[in-house]
């Protein structure tokens, strides 16, 4: 068996080859983009591992070096950076370090999902981007209609709100530019739509989706969401380690009898963080036990209600998980 480490990039990368003994055989710098290097690996004699650090676009490479190598790793690159600190750091050293990790069998791997699950990620992920896009166009409006001395704060942004606002008197420079930002909603409200609708076909055949649904303020696009990040439930020992996973859990110095704890981690996708938070705020509207434990977190202190709902975005986030386990729907409480 031979251990391949690989530092990738688009145009050029490096390889460091170690054998069964852990010497290293050969190491070179490949010019070009992945099939370059797939012809470099399959020149490799006999039976290969490789290995390489997750980045932008890694699952394409993921999928080709699947196809010439008998066992592929992805590397955390955050864990990767706790592990082998050094002074000297480049492209060559790298693929080194790579291949030394992978020969004794020590690297962070991250989960590597399938193709399809990959990409109702970027789906979930590319409708996020929508509408922040057009939450920065709706303030946008505001701030224009602010300076005009127009009263925004009831603008709710319906079609019939729209066509009214578009038929203001304004000057020429500030109706030029009220204009586009209405053709600018108006555009990335029907670009959330067409992706809504392919992100509800997707749900439709995925039955954890609706399950998901029936936790107080969990509705489709944080059911799926959390569905597509958490793939397969049991890769997760137990369920409370979702709020590890999802960086709800604070941050720990734990030594000699001390132990402080620090903000929460924020690691993982930040936008089912979000989506969760948002749902506990919701949630406790909606079900007695979740407002009765967010109470009861909070203490009665007004300053404590972000790290109640913190708390209780991680307690859903477990929750979520164990119905994904059992198959149950949501069981209240009560207050």
């Amino acid at each position: 068996m031979y251990y391949v480490g690989l530092d990738y990039h688009l145009r050029s990368s490096n390889l460091c080859i170690v054998d069964d003994g852990g010497k290293t055989v050969k190491q070179n710098r490949i010019s070009g983009r992945w099939p370059a290097v797939m012809e470099a690996i399959g020149q490799v004699p006999g039976p290969v591992s490789v290995v390489f650090e997750a980045s932008c676009g890694w699952g394409l490479l993921y999928d080709q070096l699947c196809r010439v190598a008998r066992r592929v790793v992805v590397a955390h690159p955050g864990s990767l950076a706790l592990i082998y600190k050094t002074r000297k750091k480049n492209d060559r050293v790298d693929a080194a370090k790579l291949a030394k990790l992978l020969y004794l069998d020590a690297v962070p791997q991250v989960h590597v999902p399938s193709a399809a699950t990959r990409q109702w990620r970027r789906l979930v992920e590319f409708r996020r981007c929508l509408v922040t896009r057009r939450a920065a166009v709706k303030n946008q409006v505001h701030a224009l209609l602010r300076t005009l001395g127009i009263d925004s704060d009831r603008l709710r942004f319906t079609r019939k709100e729209l066509v009214k606002l578009g038929k203001e008197p304004m000057e020429d420079r500030p109706g030029l530019e009220r204009d586009l930002l209405i053709e600018q909603h108006r555009h990335l409200s029907d670009q959330i739509r067409r992706v809504q609708r392919e992100l509800n076909r997707i749900a439709d055949g995925d039955g954890r989706v609706t399950l998901l649904q029936t936790a107080p303020g969990v509705g489709p696009r944080t059911a799926e969401a959390f569905c597509a990040y958490v793939d397969r439930i049991e890769r997760f020992g137990r369920s409370n380690r979702l709020g590890s996973y999802f960086g709800l859990v604070p941050c720990q110095d734990a030594s000699a009898g001390m132990n402080r704890l620090g903000h929460i981690t924020k690691q993982g996708p930040a936008s089912v963080r979000q989506l969760l938070v948002e749902a506990a705020w919701i949630g406790i509207r909606k079900d007695a036990g979740l407002k009765a434990r967010f109470d009861r977190l909070c203490q009665g202190r007004p300053e404590r209600r972000k790290i109640a709902i913190v708390a209780l975005a991680h307690h859903l986030a477990c929750a979520m998980g164990a119905m994904l386990r059992t198959g149950r729907s949501w069981q209240s409480q009560g207050a």
